[in-house]
């Protein structure tokens, strides 16, 4: 019975001590707390009262609090009042009062670069390429992109007077009527090769769910054989709505996402709500390397079911959570609070933000480090690197000539212009550039200037830089000329040896000037070719079955590639352990 009395006291001292220094280690943190926003504030209360300059006290706060917060991750940040409608329509909902246009600058003038169907600009005949001069008598020259942002908008019903110049034609003046501009989760959907469905979903903001939903019931109408759904270039969103959507494709009661982070309350699993609309069409998912968050919860989660196929690239390798909080002054700072994990249990967050280098840079996951996780079928994927398809598609660049053409604007303009001497095209679908179109642009640059430099002329202009510093390019001077007249020759074919790629970007931008951005999609069709393995791989259904059940090849997807140094690497840590 002693023995048992002793041990009692033993537990009870060391439950008191543990719950001392649980109060002590709660205390530290408040005093610290204390003690740091009290630098804070006397650093800026004497630097404010004393500094020989006028201070803009607004703007050192907040120099002063991105600051602090530059060294977390890139998504948590602070809001402050005069910002917060620009953070709404980039996180919330895009819907302002305006007239449906999008601007640039070129040569301190303000130029319509886009513009969208079914809204103000496009119903008065406002043009890609026409300058804006004024808008409500106000000068624009020399104004920036903002400052003419917020002339352009307004409440909706509210009037704006527009001055523009098309060309080397007179101004003309246009009044308008401000409308409610609510661009679209999802861009566009419709029917394409092989009877399938095709759904273009941009971002996951508020009603993206009801939006893609919307989209495939229509698409269910034509029967098709199965459904794309295209999350290229989807920075994702609300992490709801992504549940919501792949709710759509799977049953009831299926955990799609958990997210977990150091405060438990905030732990929590989203889980499917409703009957799925359509559970057994074939579906395929298409990503690559700037889908990120909410769109990686849709094809992980998609993936990890194995519900459906992923077509292109790695995705981003975004798996943090982040909420926003209320502060002071109409205020808010979004904190990251949490990491998701997909089904499977994989997080796919690429980039670790808690263990710098020590110069403050940030490095991926390595390899060596990376998980193995199971799909429902028993498939093989890994954490920390985003979702790797089941099927990859090389990512094309586009040649250094064809960037030249459109940074340099020619396409551009080269547009504006067929568009002004072409009353009309075929449907968006069917146009092709013809061979006399073709000629006509070739000459409409031949005069103009679209200067770039090559890689290999970037190696041979370092490599004479290099022998004259090291005095030593008299030697090898008439060689380095014979080799720099073999490359401009080359270089004047560049037009003849790109001219596929060239057409294709002709006529996407060509196509949006009748048909708008449905007409950038649709004209792109026949060159996408991450869309046509999409079509391929539903067609054949004996390859979508051995993707899903892991047959082969297909068992493991996106095995990491241990290389030498991160072998190494792994090896020496153990040792130090």
């Amino acid at each position: 019975m002693k023995s048992k009395s002793i041990y009692r006291k033993v537990g009870i001292t060391a439950g008191a001590l543990s719950v001392a220094l649980v109060v002590w280690g709660f205390n530290e943190d408040l005093f610290q707390i204390s003690k740091n926003l009290d630098v804070f504030a006397s650093i800026y209360k004497e630097v404010n009262l004393n500094y020989v300059d006028d201070i803009n006290s607004a703007k050192m706060v907040k120099t002063g609090v991105d600051a602090m917060l530059d060294g977390l991750d890139p998504y948590t940040e602070f809001v402050p009042e005069s910002e917060i409608e620009d953070y709404k329509l980039k996180y919330v909902s895009t819907q302002y009062g305006g007239i449906g246009a999008s601007i640039f600058i070129r040569d301190k003038k303000i130029f319509v670069s886009d513009v969208f169907s079914g809204f103000p600009a496009q119903k008065n005949d406002i043009r890609p390429g026409d300058q804006l001069v004024k808008i409500n008598d106000v000068e624009l020259t020399g104004k920036t992109n903002e400052q003419v942002s917020q002339l352009l908008k307004g409440p909706k019903g509210a009037g704006i007077k527009l001055v523009i110049k098309r060309g080397n034609d007179a101004p003309i003046e246009k009044s308008l009527i401000r409308d409610e501009i609510k661009q679209p989760n999802v861009s566009y959907y419709g029917m394409v090769d092989g009877n399938m469905g095709y759904i273009k979903l941009d971002k996951f903001l508020e009603n993206s769910a009801d939006e893609v939903t919307t989209a495939l019931m229509a698409l269910k109408k034509n029967n098709p054989q199965g459904i794309i759904l295209d999350l290229r270039s989807n920075g994702g969103g609300i992490l709801q709505e992504a549940v919501k959507i792949v709710n759509l494709f799977v049953g009831k009661d299926v955990e799609i996402v958990s997210q977990k982070g150091k405060i438990k309350e905030k732990n929590f699993a989203y889980r499917t709500v409703s009957a799925p609309v359509e559970p057994n069409l074939p579906l395929t998912v298409l990503v690559n390397s700037r889908s990120a968050s909410a769109s990686e919860i849709v094809a992980g989660s998609l993936q990890d079911l194995d519900r459906a196929v992923v077509i292109g690239q790695r995705s981003y390798g975004k798996g943090l959570v982040q909420q926003t909080f209320s502060l002071p002054y109409n205020s808010l700072v979004k904190i990251t609070i949490a990491k998701y994990f997909i089904p499977s249990g994989r997080c796919v967050q690429a980039l670790d933000y808690t263990h710098r280098k020590a110069d403050g840079s940030v490095v991926k996951v390595a390899d060596s480090l990376l998980h193995e996780y199971k799909t429902k079928n028993g498939r093989t994927v890994y954490d920390g690197s985003g979702v790797y398809p089941d099927l990859l598609i090389k990512q094309e660049r586009f040649a250094n000539i064809t960037q030249a053409l459109v940074g340099k604007l020619l396409i551009f303009d080269y547009a504006n212009y067929y568009r002004a001497n072409h009353p009309k095209i075929a449907d968006a679908k069917a146009f092709q550039l013809s061979d006399e179109d073709w000629n006509g642009f070739t000459k409409y640059i031949a005069n103009k200037d679209y200067t770039y430099n090559t890689a290999s002329e970037k190696i041979l202009n370092g490599l004479k830089t290099e022998a004259i510093r090291e005095k030593q390019f008299n030697e090898i001077q008439a060689e380095y000329e014979v080799l720099k007249t073999k490359l401009m020759n080359s270089k004047k074919n560049d037009l003849v040896q790109h001219k596929d790629e060239i057409k294709q970007v002709l006529e996407n931008e060509i196509a949006s000037r009748y048909y708008y951005e449905k007409g950038r999609y649709e004209v792109n069709f026949k060159y996408d070719k991450e869309l046509a393995q999409a079509v391929k791989t539903m067609q054949d259904k004996n390859q979508l079955a051995a993707i899903l059940k892991g047959d082969g090849t297909y068992k493991v997807i996106g095995k990491p590639q241990l290389t030498l140094a991160a072998a190494k690497k792994t090896d020496d840590s153990s040792d130090d352990q």
